[in-house]
Protein backbone atom coordinates (compact mmCIF):
# COMPACT_ATOMS: atom_id res chain seq x y z
CA UNK A 1 0.00 0.00 0.00
CA UNK A 2 1.37 3.60 -1.02
CA UNK A 3 0.18 5.49 2.27
CA UNK A 4 1.02 8.54 0.69
CA UNK A 5 -2.23 8.33 -1.78
CA UNK A 6 -4.59 7.12 0.78
CA UNK A 7 -7.32 9.29 1.94
CA UNK A 8 -6.06 9.64 5.68
CA UNK A 9 -2.77 10.94 4.35
CA UNK A 10 -4.29 13.03 1.37
CA UNK A 11 -6.83 14.52 4.96
CA UNK A 12 -3.22 14.96 6.05
CA UNK A 13 -2.13 17.31 3.45
CA UNK A 14 -5.52 19.50 3.88
CA UNK A 15 -4.27 20.22 7.89
CA UNK A 16 -0.90 20.89 6.54
CA UNK A 17 -2.56 23.82 4.06
CA UNK A 18 -4.61 24.75 6.86
CA UNK A 19 -1.82 24.68 9.70
CA UNK A 20 0.87 25.87 7.83
CA UNK A 21 0.30 29.91 8.58
CA UNK A 22 -1.02 29.28 11.74
CA UNK A 23 1.46 30.41 14.44
CA UNK A 24 1.82 28.48 17.93
CA UNK A 25 0.70 32.07 19.64
CA UNK A 26 -2.39 31.39 18.00
CA UNK A 27 -3.19 28.05 18.68
CA UNK A 28 -2.64 29.09 22.70
CA UNK A 29 -5.02 31.89 22.40
CA UNK A 30 -7.65 29.89 20.81
CA UNK A 31 -7.46 27.62 24.09
CA UNK A 32 -6.94 27.94 27.24
CA UNK A 33 -6.66 24.04 28.03
CA UNK A 34 -4.45 23.56 25.51
CA UNK A 35 -1.90 22.22 28.16
CA UNK A 36 -4.14 20.09 29.59
CA UNK A 37 -5.20 18.63 26.37
CA UNK A 38 -1.86 18.36 24.99
CA UNK A 39 0.34 16.79 28.05
CA UNK A 40 0.36 13.21 29.58
CA UNK A 41 1.64 11.60 32.80
CA UNK A 42 2.64 8.08 33.45
CA UNK A 43 3.80 7.02 36.48
CA UNK A 44 5.84 10.73 37.19
CA UNK A 45 6.71 10.98 33.54
CA UNK A 46 5.13 13.51 32.02
CA UNK A 47 5.43 14.78 28.35
CA UNK A 48 4.10 17.87 27.32
CA UNK A 49 3.51 18.08 23.57
CA UNK A 50 1.20 21.56 23.51
CA UNK A 51 3.88 23.08 21.91
CA UNK A 52 3.71 21.00 18.73
CA UNK A 53 2.27 22.68 15.75
CA UNK A 54 -0.84 20.82 15.47
CA UNK A 55 -4.59 20.79 16.81
CA UNK A 56 -7.19 18.35 17.55
CA UNK A 57 -8.42 17.92 14.27
CA UNK A 58 -4.92 17.37 13.14
CA UNK A 59 -4.26 14.53 15.60
CA UNK A 60 -7.32 12.95 14.54
CA UNK A 61 -6.20 12.34 10.68
CA UNK A 62 -3.18 11.50 12.47
CA UNK A 63 -4.71 8.92 14.40
CA UNK A 64 -6.48 7.58 11.63
CA UNK A 65 -3.19 7.04 9.72
CA UNK A 66 -2.04 4.92 12.88
CA UNK A 67 -5.17 2.94 12.30
CA UNK A 68 -4.96 2.66 8.58
CA UNK A 69 -1.17 1.54 9.38
CA UNK A 70 -2.85 -1.34 11.45
CA UNK A 71 -0.29 -0.21 14.09
CA UNK A 72 -1.96 -1.71 17.17
CA UNK A 73 -1.75 -5.37 14.77
CA UNK A 74 1.86 -5.16 14.43
CA UNK A 75 2.16 -4.37 17.99
CA UNK A 76 0.36 -7.51 19.15
CA UNK A 77 2.55 -9.49 16.42
CA UNK A 78 5.56 -8.06 18.11
CA UNK A 79 4.43 -8.89 21.68
CA UNK A 80 3.27 -12.02 20.92
CA UNK A 81 6.67 -13.26 19.41
CA UNK A 82 5.95 -13.22 15.60
CA UNK A 83 8.79 -12.79 13.37
CA UNK A 84 8.52 -9.43 12.31
CA UNK A 85 11.84 -8.70 11.65
CA UNK A 86 11.23 -10.15 8.21
CA UNK A 87 14.47 -9.72 6.23
CA UNK A 88 16.23 -11.47 9.17
CA UNK A 89 13.74 -14.16 9.81
CA UNK A 90 13.61 -13.16 13.76
CA UNK A 91 10.97 -11.87 16.77
CA UNK A 92 11.61 -9.56 18.23
CA UNK A 93 11.68 -9.83 22.03
CA UNK A 94 13.16 -7.41 23.58
CA UNK A 95 10.23 -6.50 25.69
CA UNK A 96 11.06 -10.20 27.50
CA UNK A 97 14.17 -9.07 28.80
CA UNK A 98 12.33 -6.68 31.24
CA UNK A 99 9.45 -8.73 31.85
CA UNK A 100 9.31 -9.30 35.58
CA UNK A 101 6.48 -11.61 36.69
CA UNK A 102 7.03 -15.46 36.52
CA UNK A 103 3.88 -15.76 33.86
CA UNK A 104 5.26 -17.10 30.82
CA UNK A 105 6.15 -14.71 27.83
CA UNK A 106 5.28 -13.88 24.88
CA UNK A 107 3.21 -16.96 25.18
CA UNK A 108 3.29 -20.81 27.04
CA UNK A 109 4.33 -22.54 24.03
CA UNK A 110 6.93 -20.41 23.44
CA UNK A 111 8.09 -19.46 26.72
CA UNK A 112 11.24 -17.49 26.36
CA UNK A 113 11.50 -16.83 29.93
CA UNK A 114 13.57 -19.61 31.67
CA UNK A 115 16.71 -18.92 29.56
CA UNK A 116 16.04 -14.80 30.55
CA UNK A 117 15.55 -15.76 34.45
CA UNK A 118 18.61 -18.04 34.23
CA UNK A 119 20.55 -15.17 32.67
CA UNK A 120 19.39 -12.55 35.32
CA UNK A 121 20.29 -14.76 38.27
CA UNK A 122 23.75 -15.60 36.82
CA UNK A 123 23.95 -11.20 36.54
CA UNK A 124 22.93 -11.72 39.81
CA UNK A 125 25.85 -13.37 41.13
CA UNK A 126 28.41 -11.35 39.45
CA UNK A 127 26.80 -8.00 40.40
CA UNK A 128 26.78 -9.36 44.19
CA UNK A 129 30.22 -11.31 44.36
CA UNK A 130 31.94 -7.88 42.33
CA UNK A 131 30.06 -5.70 44.58
CA UNK A 132 30.57 -6.89 48.11
CA UNK A 133 34.42 -7.38 47.13
CA UNK A 134 34.05 -11.05 46.77
CA UNK A 135 35.43 -11.50 42.80
CA UNK A 136 39.17 -11.31 43.23
CA UNK A 137 42.02 -10.36 40.52
CA UNK A 138 44.54 -12.69 40.06
CA UNK A 139 46.38 -11.23 43.08
CA UNK A 140 43.68 -11.76 45.43
CA UNK A 141 42.76 -7.71 44.82
CA UNK A 142 39.32 -6.94 45.18
CA UNK A 143 37.70 -5.23 41.73
CA UNK A 144 38.34 -1.54 41.35
CA UNK A 145 37.66 -0.94 37.90
CA UNK A 146 34.98 -1.89 35.44
CA UNK A 147 35.85 -1.99 31.45
CA UNK A 148 33.06 -2.11 29.02
CA UNK A 149 34.14 -2.85 25.29
CA UNK A 150 32.19 -2.51 22.83
CA UNK A 151 30.16 -0.93 20.24
CA UNK A 152 26.68 0.10 19.12
CA UNK A 153 24.11 -1.26 20.81
CA UNK A 154 26.97 -3.16 23.17
CA UNK A 155 28.34 0.50 24.00
CA UNK A 156 25.85 3.42 23.98
CA UNK A 157 23.04 1.73 26.14
CA UNK A 158 25.31 0.56 28.91
CA UNK A 159 26.77 4.04 29.17
CA UNK A 160 23.95 5.96 28.96
CA UNK A 161 22.35 4.32 31.87
CA UNK A 162 25.70 4.25 33.83
CA UNK A 163 26.04 8.00 33.83
CA UNK A 164 22.74 9.10 33.74
CA UNK A 165 22.43 6.80 37.37
CA UNK A 166 26.04 7.67 38.12
CA UNK A 167 24.10 8.99 41.55
CA UNK A 168 23.39 5.58 42.72
CA UNK A 169 27.00 4.34 41.79
CA UNK A 170 28.81 1.67 43.60
CA UNK A 171 31.59 3.98 45.67
CA UNK A 172 34.22 1.94 45.22
CA UNK A 173 33.99 0.81 41.70
CA UNK A 174 35.09 2.87 38.75
CA UNK A 175 33.31 2.61 35.22
CA UNK A 176 34.67 3.23 31.52
CA UNK A 177 33.72 2.38 28.57
CA UNK A 178 35.77 1.60 24.94
CA UNK A 179 34.54 1.50 21.73
CA UNK A 180 36.93 3.53 19.71
CA UNK A 181 38.83 1.61 17.28
CA UNK A 182 41.03 4.26 17.80
CA UNK A 183 43.99 3.27 20.21
CA UNK A 184 43.70 6.87 21.67
CA UNK A 185 40.64 5.52 23.73
CA UNK A 186 41.70 2.30 24.94
CA UNK A 187 45.66 3.23 25.32
CA UNK A 188 45.37 6.19 28.11
CA UNK A 189 43.17 4.05 30.45
CA UNK A 190 45.42 0.75 30.14
CA UNK A 191 48.63 3.23 31.24
CA UNK A 192 46.21 4.88 34.19
CA UNK A 193 44.80 1.28 34.86
CA UNK A 194 45.79 -1.39 37.35
CA UNK A 195 45.64 -4.83 36.13
CA UNK A 196 44.98 -6.56 39.53
CA UNK A 197 41.88 -4.72 40.25
CA UNK A 198 40.59 -4.43 36.21
CA UNK A 199 37.54 -6.16 35.23
CA UNK A 200 37.06 -6.13 31.47
CA UNK A 201 33.37 -6.83 30.03
CA UNK A 202 33.41 -7.86 26.46
CA UNK A 203 29.92 -7.16 24.78
CA UNK A 204 29.81 -8.27 21.32
CA UNK A 205 26.54 -10.55 19.73
CA UNK A 206 28.87 -12.32 17.74
CA UNK A 207 32.36 -11.78 19.84
CA UNK A 208 34.06 -10.94 16.16
CA UNK A 209 32.64 -7.07 15.53
CA UNK A 210 35.98 -5.99 14.62
CA UNK A 211 36.36 -2.75 17.06
CA UNK A 212 35.16 -5.44 19.59
CA UNK A 213 37.65 -7.64 19.28
CA UNK A 214 40.51 -5.77 18.82
CA UNK A 215 40.13 -3.67 21.91
CA UNK A 216 39.67 -6.83 23.82
CA UNK A 217 42.83 -8.46 22.53
CA UNK A 218 44.69 -5.83 23.67
CA UNK A 219 42.91 -5.65 26.77
CA UNK A 220 43.84 -9.28 27.30
CA UNK A 221 47.65 -8.69 25.92
CA UNK A 222 48.02 -6.14 28.76
CA UNK A 223 46.88 -8.02 31.47
CA UNK A 224 48.59 -11.57 30.35
CA UNK A 225 52.03 -9.04 30.56
CA UNK A 226 51.05 -8.52 34.03
CA UNK A 227 49.68 -11.87 34.95
CA UNK A 228 51.70 -13.79 33.14
CA UNK A 229 49.48 -17.32 33.21
CA UNK A 230 46.34 -17.93 31.23
CA UNK A 231 43.96 -19.07 33.96
CA UNK A 232 43.79 -15.22 35.55
CA UNK A 233 41.89 -14.77 32.16
CA UNK A 234 39.00 -15.84 33.70
CA UNK A 235 39.62 -13.08 36.95
CA UNK A 236 39.27 -10.54 34.85
CA UNK A 237 36.92 -11.62 31.17
CA UNK A 238 33.89 -11.35 31.35
CA UNK A 239 31.97 -11.95 27.98
CA UNK A 240 28.06 -11.19 27.05
CA UNK A 241 27.73 -12.75 23.73
CA UNK A 242 25.32 -15.07 21.88
CA UNK A 243 28.86 -17.20 20.78
CA UNK A 244 30.20 -18.56 23.21
CA UNK A 245 32.79 -20.96 21.62
CA UNK A 246 34.23 -17.82 20.59
CA UNK A 247 34.46 -16.73 24.11
CA UNK A 248 36.23 -20.04 24.83
CA UNK A 249 38.56 -19.57 22.39
CA UNK A 250 39.58 -15.99 24.15
CA UNK A 251 39.93 -18.26 27.32
CA UNK A 252 37.03 -17.00 29.29
CA UNK A 253 35.23 -20.07 30.70
CA UNK A 254 31.63 -20.71 30.76
CA UNK A 255 30.95 -19.03 34.19
CA UNK A 256 31.66 -15.60 32.73
CA UNK A 257 29.85 -15.92 29.68
CA UNK A 258 25.89 -14.89 29.65
CA UNK A 259 24.34 -15.39 27.15
CA UNK A 260 22.29 -13.07 24.71
CA UNK A 261 20.06 -14.31 21.78
CA UNK A 262 19.09 -13.64 18.15
CA UNK A 263 15.79 -12.24 19.11
CA UNK A 264 17.65 -9.12 20.93
CA UNK A 265 18.69 -6.24 18.21
CA UNK A 266 22.02 -4.65 19.60
CA UNK A 267 20.13 -1.38 19.93
CA UNK A 268 17.42 -2.96 22.23
CA UNK A 269 20.09 -4.84 24.22
CA UNK A 270 20.53 -2.50 27.01
CA UNK A 271 17.87 -4.79 29.05
CA UNK A 272 19.74 -7.85 28.66
CA UNK A 273 23.00 -9.21 30.28
CA UNK A 274 24.65 -5.93 27.77
CA UNK A 275 23.63 -4.03 30.69
CA UNK A 276 25.89 -5.59 33.31
CA UNK A 277 28.00 -3.08 33.42
CA UNK A 278 25.12 -1.08 35.25
CA UNK A 279 24.11 -3.51 37.49
CA UNK A 280 27.73 -3.70 38.34
CA UNK A 281 27.56 0.05 39.16
CA UNK A 282 23.83 0.54 40.68
CA UNK A 283 23.11 -3.06 42.03
CA UNK A 284 21.11 -5.88 40.45
CA UNK A 285 18.01 -4.49 42.59
CA UNK A 286 18.84 -1.43 40.97
CA UNK A 287 18.90 -2.92 37.21
CA UNK A 288 15.65 -4.31 38.06
CA UNK A 289 13.82 -1.13 38.82
CA UNK A 290 15.34 -0.06 35.41
CA UNK A 291 13.29 -2.91 34.11
CA UNK A 292 10.38 -2.47 36.01
CA UNK A 293 10.28 1.14 34.58
CA UNK A 294 10.96 -0.28 31.08
CA UNK A 295 7.63 -2.70 31.28
CA UNK A 296 5.58 0.45 33.21
CA UNK A 297 5.91 1.68 29.58
CA UNK A 298 5.65 -1.56 27.35
CA UNK A 299 2.32 -2.03 29.40
CA UNK A 300 0.96 1.43 28.97
CA UNK A 301 2.19 1.43 25.04
CA UNK A 302 0.15 -2.22 25.22
CA UNK A 303 -3.24 -1.57 26.75
CA UNK A 304 -3.80 2.44 26.28
CA UNK A 305 -5.77 3.35 23.45
CA UNK A 306 -4.25 5.20 21.09
CA UNK A 307 -5.43 8.41 21.74
CA UNK A 308 -3.60 8.40 25.00
CA UNK A 309 -1.02 6.44 24.21
CA UNK A 310 2.67 8.33 24.45
CA UNK A 311 4.73 6.11 22.46
CA UNK A 312 2.36 6.66 19.36
CA UNK A 313 1.56 10.51 20.17
CA UNK A 314 5.19 10.77 19.84
CA UNK A 315 5.61 9.09 17.46
CA UNK A 316 2.79 10.77 15.05
CA UNK A 317 4.09 13.77 16.15
CA UNK A 318 7.22 13.07 14.81
CA UNK A 319 5.64 12.43 11.05
CA UNK A 320 3.51 15.49 11.33
CA UNK A 321 6.52 17.65 11.93
CA UNK A 322 8.70 15.05 9.15
CA UNK A 323 6.26 14.53 6.23
CA UNK A 324 3.94 17.10 6.44
CA UNK A 325 6.04 20.48 7.65
CA UNK A 326 9.03 19.50 6.11
CA UNK A 327 11.04 19.11 9.43
CA UNK A 328 14.15 17.44 8.53
CA UNK A 329 16.31 17.26 11.51
CA UNK A 330 15.33 17.09 15.40
CA UNK A 331 17.12 18.32 18.04
CA UNK A 332 17.66 16.04 21.62
CA UNK A 333 18.01 18.35 24.32
CA UNK A 334 18.67 16.82 27.50
CA UNK A 335 19.25 19.71 30.62
CA UNK A 336 20.61 16.74 33.39
CA UNK A 337 24.59 16.36 32.83
CA UNK A 338 23.56 13.13 33.85
CA UNK A 339 21.50 12.55 30.87
CA UNK A 340 24.82 13.92 28.08
CA UNK A 341 24.70 10.36 26.46
CA UNK A 342 20.64 10.91 25.31
CA UNK A 343 21.53 12.35 21.88
CA UNK A 344 24.04 9.64 20.95
CA UNK A 345 21.67 6.86 22.12
CA UNK A 346 19.24 8.29 20.24
CA UNK A 347 20.82 8.62 17.00
CA UNK A 348 21.41 4.86 16.91
CA UNK A 349 18.01 3.93 18.17
CA UNK A 350 16.32 6.04 15.96
CA UNK A 351 18.46 6.58 12.77
CA UNK A 352 19.63 2.84 12.70
CA UNK A 353 16.08 1.60 12.72
CA UNK A 354 14.47 3.65 10.23
CA UNK A 355 16.93 5.50 8.09
CA UNK A 356 15.92 3.41 5.14
CA UNK A 357 14.36 4.43 2.00
CA UNK A 358 12.76 1.01 1.27
CA UNK A 359 9.90 -0.52 2.73
CA UNK A 360 9.04 -3.95 4.21
CA UNK A 361 8.63 -5.38 0.46
CA UNK A 362 11.82 -4.30 -1.11
CA UNK A 363 9.64 -0.93 -2.59
CA UNK A 364 11.22 2.75 -2.59
CA UNK A 365 9.38 4.44 -0.31
CA UNK A 366 7.21 7.18 -1.52
CA UNK A 367 7.82 9.92 1.52
CA UNK A 368 10.64 10.60 3.79
CA UNK A 369 11.22 8.51 6.85
CA UNK A 370 13.44 8.98 10.28
CA UNK A 371 14.98 12.48 10.17
CA UNK A 372 18.21 13.72 11.40
CA UNK A 373 18.76 13.05 15.06
CA UNK A 374 21.65 15.36 17.17
CA UNK A 375 21.62 17.19 20.22
CA UNK A 376 23.58 18.21 23.33
CA UNK A 377 23.08 19.30 26.83
CA UNK A 378 20.85 21.77 27.00
CA UNK A 379 22.39 24.64 28.71
CA UNK A 380 25.66 24.11 26.64
CA UNK A 381 23.24 24.10 23.35
CA UNK A 382 22.54 27.86 24.30
CA UNK A 383 25.39 29.22 24.10
CA UNK A 384 26.22 27.04 20.38
CA UNK A 385 23.34 26.49 18.37
CA UNK A 386 20.28 27.99 19.69
CA UNK A 387 21.28 31.00 17.60
CA UNK A 388 20.36 29.19 14.69
CA UNK A 389 17.43 27.53 16.74
CA UNK A 390 15.98 31.13 17.21
CA UNK A 391 16.51 33.16 14.27
CA UNK A 392 18.09 30.70 11.89
CA UNK A 393 14.96 30.07 9.56
CA UNK A 394 14.98 26.18 9.95
CA UNK A 395 12.02 23.82 11.12
CA UNK A 396 13.75 21.98 13.97
CA UNK A 397 11.55 20.33 16.13
CA UNK A 398 13.04 19.79 19.34
CA UNK A 399 12.72 17.88 22.59
CA UNK A 400 13.85 19.00 25.80
CA UNK A 401 14.23 16.74 28.64
CA UNK A 402 14.82 17.30 32.25
CA UNK A 403 14.44 16.07 35.91
CA UNK A 404 12.71 18.21 38.08
CA UNK A 405 14.87 17.47 41.06
CA UNK A 406 18.63 17.09 40.65
CA UNK A 407 20.42 14.32 41.33
CA UNK A 408 23.63 15.87 42.70
CA UNK A 409 22.02 18.84 44.40
CA UNK A 410 23.71 22.18 45.10
CA UNK A 411 22.28 25.17 46.38
CA UNK A 412 21.54 27.23 43.80
CA UNK A 413 22.27 25.45 40.67
CA UNK A 414 18.57 23.22 40.17
CA UNK A 415 16.13 26.42 39.93
CA UNK A 416 18.37 28.28 37.27
CA UNK A 417 18.28 24.98 34.60
CA UNK A 418 14.98 24.88 35.01
CA UNK A 419 14.27 28.47 34.06
CA UNK A 420 16.74 27.95 31.38
CA UNK A 421 14.60 24.75 30.10
CA UNK A 422 11.64 26.18 30.44
CA UNK A 423 12.18 29.25 28.99
CA UNK A 424 14.40 28.10 25.77
CA UNK A 425 10.89 25.94 24.69
CA UNK A 426 9.12 28.94 25.53
CA UNK A 427 10.95 31.26 23.71
CA UNK A 428 11.33 28.60 20.91
CA UNK A 429 7.63 28.35 20.29
CA UNK A 430 6.05 32.03 20.79
CA UNK A 431 9.12 34.24 19.93
CA UNK A 432 9.15 38.00 20.12
CA UNK A 433 6.96 40.08 17.51
CA UNK A 434 8.16 43.40 16.01
CA UNK A 435 5.47 45.40 18.07
CA UNK A 436 7.00 43.57 21.06
CA UNK A 437 10.99 44.14 20.13
CA UNK A 438 9.81 48.12 19.26
CA UNK A 439 8.24 48.25 22.64
CA UNK A 440 11.04 47.11 24.40
CA UNK A 441 13.49 49.12 22.89
CA UNK A 442 11.14 52.17 23.46
CA UNK A 443 11.70 51.37 27.06
CA UNK A 444 15.15 51.12 26.75
CA UNK A 445 15.16 54.98 26.04
CA UNK A 446 16.55 54.08 22.42
CA UNK A 447 16.18 56.98 19.63
CA UNK A 448 13.69 56.13 16.35
CA UNK A 449 16.95 56.20 14.22
CA UNK A 450 18.55 53.32 16.81
CA UNK A 451 15.22 51.11 16.95
CA UNK A 452 15.20 51.10 13.56
CA UNK A 453 18.72 49.77 13.02
CA UNK A 454 18.40 47.05 15.83
CA UNK A 455 14.46 46.08 15.23
CA UNK A 456 15.05 43.38 12.52
CA UNK A 457 17.95 41.77 14.75
CA UNK A 458 15.47 41.74 17.82
CA UNK A 459 12.63 40.00 16.52
CA UNK A 460 12.10 36.15 16.99
CA UNK A 461 10.10 34.43 14.47
CA UNK A 462 9.16 31.67 17.18
CA UNK A 463 6.98 28.81 15.96
CA UNK A 464 9.55 26.41 16.38
CA UNK A 465 8.06 22.94 17.75
CA UNK A 466 8.51 21.32 20.71
CA UNK A 467 7.91 18.47 23.25
CA UNK A 468 9.25 18.63 26.87
CA UNK A 469 9.69 15.56 29.17
CA UNK A 470 9.71 15.81 32.47
CA UNK A 471 10.85 13.53 35.16
CA UNK A 472 10.57 13.75 39.00
CA UNK A 473 14.42 13.01 39.46
CA UNK A 474 16.58 10.33 37.90
CA UNK A 475 16.04 6.94 38.80
CA UNK A 476 16.44 3.81 37.14
CA UNK A 477 12.44 3.45 37.01
CA UNK A 478 12.42 6.81 35.40
CA UNK A 479 14.85 6.16 33.15
CA UNK A 480 13.33 2.90 32.19
CA UNK A 481 10.43 4.47 31.27
CA UNK A 482 11.79 6.98 29.30
CA UNK A 483 13.90 4.83 27.42
CA UNK A 484 11.48 2.31 26.22
CA UNK A 485 8.87 5.20 25.43
CA UNK A 486 11.44 6.39 22.69
CA UNK A 487 11.94 2.55 21.46
CA UNK A 488 8.42 1.84 21.05
CA UNK A 489 7.70 5.58 19.45
CA UNK A 490 10.77 4.24 16.43
CA UNK A 491 8.17 0.88 16.48
CA UNK A 492 5.31 2.85 15.71
CA UNK A 493 6.74 5.28 13.09
CA UNK A 494 8.40 2.05 11.37
CA UNK A 495 5.06 0.46 11.40
CA UNK A 496 3.55 3.47 9.59
CA UNK A 497 6.36 4.26 7.16
CA UNK A 498 6.01 0.11 6.35
CA UNK A 499 9.82 0.13 7.21
CA UNK A 500 11.13 -3.01 8.94
CA UNK A 501 12.99 -1.06 12.28
CA UNK A 502 14.79 -4.07 13.63
CA UNK A 503 17.33 -4.63 10.78
CA UNK A 504 20.50 -2.43 9.96
CA UNK A 505 22.25 -3.78 6.69
CA UNK A 506 22.98 -0.29 5.72
CA UNK A 507 26.06 -0.84 8.26
CA UNK A 508 27.35 -3.54 6.66
CA UNK A 509 28.91 -2.12 3.17
CA UNK A 510 31.52 -0.64 5.11
CA UNK A 511 32.36 -3.44 7.12
CA UNK A 512 33.09 -5.17 3.90
CA UNK A 513 35.09 -2.47 2.07
CA UNK A 514 36.98 -1.69 5.51
CA UNK A 515 37.97 -6.07 5.31
CA UNK A 516 38.95 -5.93 1.44
CA UNK A 517 41.34 -2.66 1.79
CA UNK A 518 43.16 -3.55 5.36
CA UNK A 519 45.58 -5.91 3.53
CA UNK A 520 46.25 -2.63 1.05
CA UNK A 521 46.63 -0.25 4.17
CA UNK A 522 49.24 -2.67 5.37
CA UNK A 523 51.23 -2.57 2.22
CA UNK A 524 49.32 -5.53 0.02
CA UNK A 525 49.16 -3.62 -3.98
CA UNK A 526 47.94 -6.94 -5.09
CA UNK A 527 44.74 -5.43 -5.78
CA UNK A 528 45.51 -1.86 -5.95
CA UNK A 529 44.40 -1.21 -10.05
CA UNK A 530 40.98 -2.36 -8.71
CA UNK A 531 40.78 0.39 -6.81
CA UNK A 532 38.88 3.74 -7.10
CA UNK A 533 41.42 6.71 -7.49
CA UNK A 534 40.59 8.78 -4.63
CA UNK A 535 41.14 5.22 -2.48
CA UNK A 536 43.96 4.69 -3.89
CA UNK A 537 45.63 7.97 -3.44
CA UNK A 538 44.33 7.95 0.14
CA UNK A 539 45.75 4.69 1.03
CA UNK A 540 48.85 5.93 -1.15
CA UNK A 541 49.28 8.81 1.49
CA UNK A 542 48.97 6.35 4.52
CA UNK A 543 51.67 4.25 3.33
CA UNK A 544 54.29 7.30 3.26
CA UNK A 545 53.00 8.58 6.47
CA UNK A 546 51.01 5.58 8.64
CA UNK A 547 52.88 3.40 11.54
CA UNK A 548 50.48 0.80 11.54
Amino acid sequence: MNITLTPEWLSLLEHQKRLEKTHLRDLFAQDSQRFQRFSSELEGLLVDYSKQRLDQPALDSLMALARLADVEGWRDRMFSGEKINISEDRAVLHTALRHMDYKAFPAVDNDVMPQVRAVRKQMRDIVERVRSGLWRGFKGDAIQNIVNIGIGGSDLGPKLATRALSALQHPHLKFYYVSNLDSAHLAPLLEELDPRTTLFVVASKTFTTQETSINAHTARTWLMAAAMEEWAIAKHFIAVTSSPAKAHEFGIPDSNILEIWDWVGGRYSLWSAVGLSVALAIGMSGFERLLMGAEAMDTHFRTTPLEQNLPVLMALISIWNTNFLGAETTAILPYNESMRHLPAFLQQLEMESNGKAVDRDGQALTCHANPIVWGEIGVNGQHAFFQLLHQGGWLIPCDFVVAASSDFPLPGHQAPLLANCLAQSAALAFGKTEAQAREELTQAGLSEAQIAKLLPHKVFAGNQPSTTILMPGLDPFQLGMLLALYEHKVFVQGVIWSINSFDQWGVELGKQLANRLLPAILGDQTNDAQLDTSTSGLIAYFRRYGHV
